[in-house]
């Protein structure tokens, strides 16, 4: 009895193993619109100059406040052109989304003015900030 479930169990299994044949792949039927009887269908103009793209016009600039909230204690002003805020009365020093950056020949950051600080490298800087003390 034993033997006998092994053996159907086996060809339970095997016979999941059965493929189908692949159909052969077919090309997507393509619909074109109804024309107009007797009337041909003009050939598609080619222009033999290369297209080139047109340059967009340069983004503007925003004249509304930071969307970044300044820094705890206010003693920071906004930089727009580095995209952070420059901690008064500091050398150096710059604010933006709870990260204080410092430069000291390189970077550094951390959660608050005094540090403690962590050493970073340029990816891990605002982009403004990286453009300013590009070496």
């Amino acid at each position: 009895m034993k033997g006998r479930l092994l053996a159907l169990g086996a060809m339970l299994v095997l016979g999941g193993c059965v493929v189908q044949p692949q159909q052969p792949e077919q090309p997507p039927v393509q619909t074109l619109p109804p024309s107009q009887p007797g009337k041909p269908i003009p050939p598609a103009k080619t222009s033999s100059s290369p297209i080139t793209p047109q340059p967009s016009k340069p983004a503007a600039v925003s004249k509304r406040p930071t969307q970044f909230a300044p820094p705890p204690g206010g003693k920071g002003r906004w930089d727009a052109s580095l995209g952070v805020y420059v901690i008064q009365g500091q050398k150096d020093l710059y604010y933006r989304q709870r990260t204080y950056y410092h430069w000291d020949g390189g970077w550094y950051w951390g959660v608050g003015p005094q540090g403690p600080w962590t050493e970073t490298d340029s990816s891990g800087v605002p982009p403004g900030l990286t453009r300013k003390y590009a070496q």
